[in-house]
């Protein structure tokens, strides 16, 4: 029997040479993070102490993230959620058309960093905890201060619905719950993943559209969904990426980019969404383009939900 000289955890090296050893329980048991951390760090630059961890069944840097991320992961499990709202509206007559939903922090002394959150969520194995609470919270925002007829695209990861009738039948159940008209929602695929597997995210987004809900594809141009995964998915909204849009009227190559995805618009039949709209500039392009809605700074920053009970 040995002992590692940085934690005291002791280990056994059978002939083989290799080691065995059930690290996880002790690990777990640390409530002084600061210690850990530096334990680990240790071991990240000890062969011993790398054989250790990966013996039991964890690596050195997925373990220091998860230790360095504890308050985070503790939000994902548990924390006070909350959605803001940001208009956005139709360019034709700037009329609100309706409200997407973005996930915050209703903690004080919590910042809430989505993309962090999202990508450490995949990380740990905790992106279907995360991706179904933040829908509930945005299904809960729109009871509240959205009326009927007015639109809400809220966000989901496709991989974590690995079986259409089953992962969404806490979300269908909850649009029952808070009696909202099914077609007043449109769920957005969000490109923090590539869409690889096109004929399962046929599948998720066909079980939405048999609920009476509507799809929207997010990020259209930002290296994710391409214009040829648009004519496979038959979106009925397709959000164009704010690196498209920022300076729109001044650059050729957007234009041009912005000028194909309004033709497909019209021969696939779905509406187009500028995002991240800050000038006037901007708008005014998007307009005598011919896009259909925008969102973005110019419009309205987002706010929580109650700035819009009197707006």
């Amino acid at each position: 029997m040995n002992s590692c000289v940085h934690c005291g955890v002791h280990y056994h090296v059978p002939d083989s040479g290799t080691i065995h050893i059930a690290l996880l329980d002790r690990v777990l048991s640390y409530t002084n993070h600061t210690e850990l951390v530096t334990i680990l760090e240790k071991l990240s630059h000890n062969r011993i102490g790398e054989i250790i961890l990966n013996t039991a069944s964890f690596n050195v840097s997925r373990l220091l993230s998860i230790v360095h991320n504890y308050k985070d992961i503790q939000f994902i499990q548990s924390g006070k959620m909350m959605s803001y709202l940001q208009p956005i509206i139709t360019l034709e007559d700037h009329e609100i058309y309706g409200y997407e939903s973005l996930l915050r922090s209703n903690e004080k002394d919590y910042q809430l960093r989505p993309g962090h959150l999202f990508s450490l969520a995949n990380d740990i194995g905790l992106h279907s905890r995360l991706d179904q609470r933040a829908r509930e919270e945005a299904i809960k925002a729109r009871s509240k201060v959205i009326p009927n007829g007015t639109k809400s695209f809220i966000n989901f990861l496709p991989s974590t619905i690995y079986n259409p009738d089953f992962c969404l039948q806490h979300t269908f159940s909850l649009v029952e719950k808070y009696a909202i008209n099914p077609q007043d929602l449109i769920f957005e695929v969000v490109e923090t993943e590539r869409i690889d597997d096109v004929p399962h995210l046929l599948s998720v987004l066909k079980r939405y559209k048999q609920e009476g809900m509507k799809v929207a594809l997010d990020d259209v141009g930002a290296g994710f969904a391409t214009l040829d995964v648009l004519s496979a998915l038959q979106p009925d909204y397709v959000k164009i990426d704010r690196g498209y849009i920022t300076n729109c009227h001044l650059d050729t190559e957007k234009q041009k980019f912005l000028h194909k995805v309004k033709k497909l618009s019209l021969d696939l039949g779905f509406k187009t969404l500028a995002e991240g709209v800050e000038t006037k500039e901007e708008y005014t392009f998007c307009k005598e383009l011919g896009l259909d809605l925008a969102q973005g700074y110019y419009i309205q920053k987002p706010q929580p939900p109650d700035f819009f009970k009197s707006h």
